[in-house]
């Protein structure tokens, strides 16, 4: 493996949304030199790939930035950082006028105004608006852009007050397998939120047709988490309610023509369980627990105008449902589109999961901060909050490099650290499949061991999304069983490296999220936390479930709520 050493003012891990919008802020400030390390390639990576069709996070006509705080902090049941989701919500609007600004075709009425969908979303036509945000990175002359390079680790040290801080990461090539030590004054973790957790709707060749981007391995939080970031709110998964087998979203539907959730009877049950994120998903399981299935979104007798406009929207987001429609023959007019519940996921652009950060969106870790998705206590961001939380970090950043001085580069030669990781890299080179006797496992056998296991014992699709203490504890000893067995898979190149990599990524993830669920013993959120020997809810619940992650264990911390108009800052 090739070795290269490379030193910044500012490393962003992940090209997404919210890293590439860091980016083009920090390119304002000439005299900072920042690298974006992106696993796959920035043009076309992240959750926005692919494309959307609608700003979901907007502050329309008539409304506040505090009405959309009190919105997601009801839907979350308590459980948000208010503080985060104001500073946030001012932004919204103005992020969106500069996408806007970059090319992204924001639709309008006759009168100019963007058209909305509901009092918090607009539509556009977003099939383009990776490439926007891309081609603003690439104009920051003092932003360094590498592609496929993934990182695994990042490199501490502590202070002087015995105070953990960020100086640099490990990473990889992975076409060539060249290792990468990079320094850096202050890290950005921009990555994407956790999916391949628990086993997907549709099996063999097609489980990757998921809602969330199957490349989203938890590596963000995995790489906090054995950094001694401390990390919150795991036990608030995310389960989207989505069009059964395409699994597209269903949110296009549900209010962009108000369709209704019915049962096979053409029975209205979302008024029985209540809209809210979590209850649309629970209502649609108990139905079909009920023997009222199957369930779904009552589209039948919509105009053919109305039936167009859906064509187009998920062409920009999710086409194999439009290519369905169009061979099937039926089309939403004629038929009710059916809905079924995901997997679990574990993003916090959706729910509160995520870094524990400040104000300014800093972890933990002195000189590590977080956005987008990978960051907690803030649900509902969607895109336009993942922009903003980039913003706002890289704001943060520089006051952060400019109360440290100019000379807080970190010393460039190699740690321990460096040595170690590397030699770990190599070690999956050297493997035989049988050696001394022990039988070797392949990445993909051990991931699908690991989604049977959350799957049947942490609450996936097998079990309505129910889990229990008993049956949670069998789930830690088996993941810690597969975590045992990761360093003895092979690798011939480097692209085996990175799946032994997202592996590793994703157990360390589970065993997190499994010591959350254990420590939150009520049901606050139906489906994304239904816990069967607590499903109801408590006063001691409303408080912030946090952990930290030392010598391969979790360690909770409970914390009291942050409440409207106060605001929480880190004591370093």
């Amino acid at each position: 493996m090739k070795k290269k050493d490379i030193q910044t003012d500012v490393l962003i891990i992940g090209g997404g949304t919210a890293g590439s919008y860091a980016a083009i802020t920090l390119g304002k400030h000439a005299e900072l030199s920042v690298l974006v390390a992106e696993k796959a390639n920035i043009q076309r990576s992240g959750c926005l790939a692919a494309g959307v069709n609608a700003l979901n996070a907007y502050i329309t006509q008539g409304h506040t930035p505090q009405d959309y705080v009190d919105y997601a902090t009801n839907d979350a049941e308590g459980i948000v950082r208010p503080d985060l989701l104001l500073s946030l919500s001012q932004r919204l609007n103005s992020v969106s006028a500069d996408l806007e600004r970059r090319g992204l075709v924001i639709l309008k009425d006759e009168n100019g105004k963007y058209v909305s969908r509901g009092w918090r979303n607009i539509k556009i036509n977003g099939e383009n608006i990776k490439p926007l945000l891309a081609s603003g990175v690439r104009e920051q002359k003092n932003v360094r852009v590498i592609n496929h390079l993934n990182i695994t680790d990042l490199e501490t040290v502590f202070d002087a007050d015995g105070k953990r801080r960020a100086v640099g990461a490990f990473g990889f090539d992975v076409n060539d397998g060249s290792f990468y030590h990079i320094k850096a004054r202050a890290i950005l973790m921009a990555t994407g939120g956790a999916a391949g957790l628990y086993r997907p709707n549709n099996p063999g060749f097609s489980r990757h047709k998921m809602w969330y981007s199957p490349f989203n391995t938890g590596a963000g939080y995995a790489m906090g988490l054995l950094a001694g970031a401390e990390m919150t709110s795991f036990e608030m998964r995310f389960i989207a309610l989505r069009c059964k087998d395409t699994i597209a979203p269903t949110g296009t539907i549900a209010q962009g023509v108000g369709a209704k959730q019915v049962n096979a009877n053409g029975d209205v049950y979302e008024t029985k369980y209540g809209i809210k994120t979590s209850e649309r998903c629970w209502g649609t399981v108990e139905e079909n627990r009920a023997g009222r299935g199957p369930c779904y979104l009552a589209t039948k007798g919509l105009s053919r105008e109305a039936e167009q406009d859906l064509y187009k929207a998920y062409l920009n987001m999710a086409p194999s449902q439009t290519l369905t429609w169009l061979e099937k023959g039926i089309g939403p007019a004629d038929e009710n589109v059916e809905v079924e519940g995901t997997e679990p996921y574990i993003v916090g652009g959706h729910t509160a999961s995520g870094f524990w950060v400040d104000n300014g969106r800093a972890s933990t870790v002195r000189g590590l901060f977080a956005s987008g998705d990978v960051a907690g206590g803030a649900p509902q961001k969607y895109v336009t909050g993942a922009l903003a939380e980039g913003e706002i970090a890289a704001e943060s950043i520089v006051a952060f490099l400019a109360e440290a001085g100019a000379n807080s580069l970190p010393d460039a030669s190699d740690s321990a650290a460096c040595t170690n990781i590397y030699a770990e890299y190599k070690s999956h080179f050297r493997m035989e499949k049988h050696k001394d006797g022990q039988i070797s496992f392949s990445a993909e056998q051990l991931e699908e061991s690991m989604q049977k296991i959350m799957d049947e014992y942490a609450g996936g699709i097998s079990t309505g999304y129910r889990y229990n203490e008993s049956r949670l504890v069998v789930a830690a000893e088996k993941i810690r069983e597969l975590q045992g067995l990761v360093p003895r898979i092979p690798a011939s190149c480097a692209d085996d490296l990175l799946r032994i990599y997202e592996l590793r990524e994703r157990l360390i993830v589970c065993q997190a999220l499994i010591a959350h669920m254990r420590e939150r013993k009520e049901t606050r959120w139906h489906s994304f936390g239904e816990h069967a020997d607590y499903p109801q809810k408590t006063e001691d619940g409303l408080c912030y479930i946090n952990s930290v992650y030392k010598d391969g264990d979790v360690q909770i911390i409970h914390r009291p709520l942050v409440k409207n108009g106060e605001r929480y800052e880190h004591q370093h």
